[in-house]
C-alpha cells in the first residue's frame, strides 16, 4: 500500500507531559532503532502535528509499505516495543478509538484534486 496515511491521537492534558512528549520527538532524542524501523517499513516521510492535546500523524509510504508487516516488525523489535511502552504514558485514545486505542486511522473527507475547476 503506498500513499498517504493520516492518524489521530490525544495526549494527556498535562503541560509537563506534553512538553516531555515533544522533547522525546526532537532530533537526536528518538531512539535511532525506532527511526530505522520506520524507514525500513517503507515510510518515506512521517510528520506529527499538535493542536492542543490532539495529535495528527501524516505518513507518506512507498509501494513496499504494509500495515500488517509494520505491526509484525514492530512487535519483534525490542527497541520499538520499549518506545511504544514509553509513549503510552503521554497518550490517551480519542473517543472513536475505544479504551485500548492509540493512533487511530482517519478517513479522508476532501481532496482538492478530486474537484473540477
Amino acid at each position: 500500500m503506498s500513499g498517504r496515511i493520516c492518524l489521530a491521537l490525544d495526549l494527556v492534558d498535562d503541560a509537563d507531559l506534553i512538553a516531555e512528549y515533544e522533547q522525546w520527538h526532537r532530533v537526536g532524542n528518538t531512539d535511532p532503532a525506532v527511526i530505522r524501523s520506520i524507514r525500513d517499513a517503507g515510510i518515506v516521510n512521517m510528520e506529527i502535528y499538535r493542536a492542543g492535546t490532539r495529535m495528527f500523524m501524516i505518513i507518506d509510504a512507498d509501494d513496499s509499505y504494509s500495515d500488517a508487516a509494520k505491526a509484525a516488525a514492530d512487535a519483534a523489535n525490542p527497541a520499538v516495543a520499549a518506545w511504544t511502552a514509553k509513549m503510552l504514558r503521554f497518550q490517551q485514545p480519542i473517543p472513536a478509538a475505544g479504551p485500548d486505542g492509540t493512533w487511530l486511522p482517519m478517513d479522508r473527507v476532501f481532496r482538492l484534486t478530486d474537484h473540477a475547476g
